[in-house]
């Protein structure tokens, strides 16, 4: 049972570490640490999207 969970752990993981990076962007001063930070945010949120499908981060549990 443990192997259902792991994508959406993963997923799960990606956005979060998607969302520190936009928070950080958000306080970066320098304006092209900014840019990084918000594109890798991009990147990341991307890749969960690709591979746990766009609505794992609202799945319906029915």
């Amino acid at each position: 049972m443990s192997g259902e969970n792991q994508p959406s752990e993963r997923a799960r993981q990606m956005r979060d570490k998607a969302q520190e990076l936009e928070q950080a962007a958000q306080h970066a001063t320098d304006p092209a640490e900014r840019q990084r930070l918000t594109a890798k945010a991009l990147r990341i949120r991307e890749k969960s999207e690709l591979e746990n499908g766009r609505g794992s981060a609202t799945m319906d549990p029915m």
